[in-house]
């Protein structure tokens, strides 16, 4: 059975976002594991934290909890991502999960050249985010994790699922969501 990741940033009881993550995850194939971002006490990136993360990579000390984002990540054969469209990007904790995440020995090593060389699994990532009004460009808040995936994680399969528009002034905020449902009925069984 394959195991899907949904990593939910979605903070809001009655998330938009969520409820297209949710049409999505009942169409694949899988085992979930759901990350719920908002509720993880997850530390600041700062200095001493990435010390002590360097140390424990340094001794091969991969199974330390400080891993644990990282390890449940490279395991997971798809992933999904949640997260509203918010500044012209997501949610800031999303950030600071991928800080968690993106750690070399467990999500990604580097070649002698000094290239990315990919540790996970995942062969698709699903990036589901809605917005009030117009996403400026697909390149914020998408591109970031975007970039993560193919770059680092090298997922062969990155999709955008996105409704936007939602907040305007006369929007049929129904017809758009299922617009984005459709979007996703189209995608590739995975």
């Amino acid at each position: 059975m394959k195991r899907i990741l949904f990593v939910n940033a979605c903070v809001r009881k009655q998330s938009r976002t969520r409820r297209l993550a949710e049409y999505l995850l009942a169409r694949l194939d899988g085992t979930v594991e759901e990350v719920n971002v908002a509720e993880l006490m997850l530390p600041a990136a700062d200095e001493d934290f990435l010390l002590r993360r360097d140390a424990l990579a340094a001794q091969g000390s991969f199974d330390s909890p400080c891993f644990a984002l990282a390890r449940q990540f490279a395991a997971a054969d798809t992933v999904v991502v949640a997260a509203p469209y918010w500044d012209l990007s997501f949610p800031a904790v999303l950030k600071q999960y991928f800080e968690q995440v993106n750690a070399t020995g467990v999500t990604f090593s580097y070649s002698p050249e000094g290239m990315p060389v990919s540790r996970c699994r995942a062969g698709t990532l699903y990036y589901v985010t809605t917005a009030g009004g117009p996403i400026c460009s697909d390149s914020f808040g998408y591109g970031y994790i975007r970039a993560l995936a193919e770059g680092f994680y090298q997922i062969p399969e990155v999709h955008l699922i996105k409704a936007e528009g939602l907040d305007i002034v006369g929007a049929d905020v129904e017809a758009l969501l299922r617009s984005a449902e459709a979007e996703i009925d189209r995608l590739p069984a995975v």
